[in-house]
């Protein structure tokens, strides 16, 4: 392990050098390549976590990494793809960009194609412009035509041809901005155009609002409540299944606790569970009013949050498994008992009023039941079968 361990060290060590720091490309001779050796290119392709170019490059650049300077000029085009770019030289061909904070200090000679979160182009462009950032800043200006995609967009410098921008919040000119062509946006509000700025062409404004209107916004709600009812609804089948899938005997021990007695024992299970789930969030609060009392608060209200889901839970099987006793005559307990029961208590609970009182009751009777065999296991020995209530 140890020889592998420093090879790879080595190996990045040697990477991380080759993407800090470059030479220059050279050009062989015409006929003093000996025969058979590779032919050189004087394109450059770097790739590492930080990419400094120092120097000239002959051809076209393509750099990939965290943090690129490109701090030599590039004779063609560029390709960077980093984090951070800054472009601290001239770049004679066309330049495209990728990153997430991007700064261009000196011209372009072609064109400028740039994705960016903040780009900030200070120097001029003597081709065209094609821009998508959520925070642009251009300048020095642009020879050709130009087209801004993004949230926040400053434009600033002469600009030769015509203007288009789509901004999500504003559109603003420095002073001083030159526009030979038109400047065609679309923005929330009117930019920001102030006396000293000239547009030649005209200025052709359509205002857009991103935010959606009253019944989007209404078929939007409506959307996300269901979206939200549907998973709820489907997390309780799932939970419910396995609960009684994976222990049909303790579902079995909850539906003997409720069903398998007198109709008084019914109704003080039901009166148990629904005092617990009253009172025990005050005695939760009066327990985290004294400093003492607060850690015992803590762990009774896991216990009692604990309780309230595993009452909803066990109502679903109560009423699948009820249906299998009444209509089916079976006495264990399915995993489909519990899917089925949850299913159907689930619509129930759409109906207003009724529905929510039924659902109350169950839960109740879940909750009781709960109680009762926690207790018994608890504090009674195996021969003490005497019920809580």
């Amino acid at each position: 392990m140890r020889p592998l361990a420093l090879s790879a060290i080595v190996l990045a060590l040697y990477l991380g050098a080759v993407a800090t720091v470059h030479a220059a490309p050279t050009a062989e001779a015409p006929g003093a390549r000996s025969p058979g050796a590779p032919v050189s290119s004087s394109n450059a392709y770097e790739v590492g976590a930080s990419v400094i170019i120092v120097a000239p490059v002959a051809e076209d650049l393509t750099a990939v990494g965290g943090t690129i300077v490109e701090a030599a000029e590039v004779a063609g085009d560029a390709l960077l793809v980093g984090g951070s770019v800054a472009v601290r030289a001239a770049v004679r061909g066309d330049l495209r960009l990728l990153a997430g904070h991007a700064t261009i200090e000196q011209p372009i000679a072609g064109d400028l194609a740039a994705l960016a979160l903040r780009l900030n182009v200070e120097a001029p462009v003597t081709g065209s412009v094609l821009v998508g950032a959520l925070r642009a800043v251009l300048t020095g200006g642009a020879a050709g035509p130009v087209v801004m995609y993004g949230n926040a967009i400053t434009l600033g410098g002469d600009f030769a041809g015509d203007v288009r921008v789509v901004a999500g919040d504003r559109l603003t000119l420095l002073p001083g901005t030159k526009i030979n062509g038109s400047l065609t946006y679309q923005a929330p509000v009117p930019a920001t155009i102030p006396q000293s700025a000239t547009v030649a062409g005209g200025v052709s404004y359509t205002a857009a609002s991103y935010l959606p209107g009253a019944g989007v916004s209404k078929t939007l709600a409506l959307v996300s409540i269901g979206i939200f009812l549907f998973a709820r609804v489907l997390a309780s089948l799932i939970l419910a299944g396995l609960l009684a899938g994976l222990f049909p005997r303790f579902a079995e021990a909850v539906i003997d606790e409720v069903y398998g007695r007198r109709m008084r024992h019914f109704l003080l299970t039901a009166l148990l569970g629904f005092a617990a789930a009253v009172a025990t969030p005050i005695l939760i609060l009066l327990l985290a009013l004294t400093f003492i009392g607060l850690g015992l608060a803590i762990l009774l209200a896991i216990v009692y949050a604990l309780l309230i889901l595993l009452a909803l839970v066990y109502a679903g099987i109560l009423t699948g498994g009820a249906f299998a006793r009444r209509f089916f005559y079976r006495d264990h307990v399915r995993w489909s008992d519990g899917v089925l029961g949850t299913l159907a208590l689930s619509l129930v609970a759409l109906v207003p009023v009724i529905g929510v009182l039924i659902v109350l009751v169950l839960a109740s009777l879940a909750a009781g039941a709960l109680l009762q065999i926690a207790f018994r296991f608890a504090f009674l020995h195996t021969d003490e079968t005497e019920p809580l209530v």
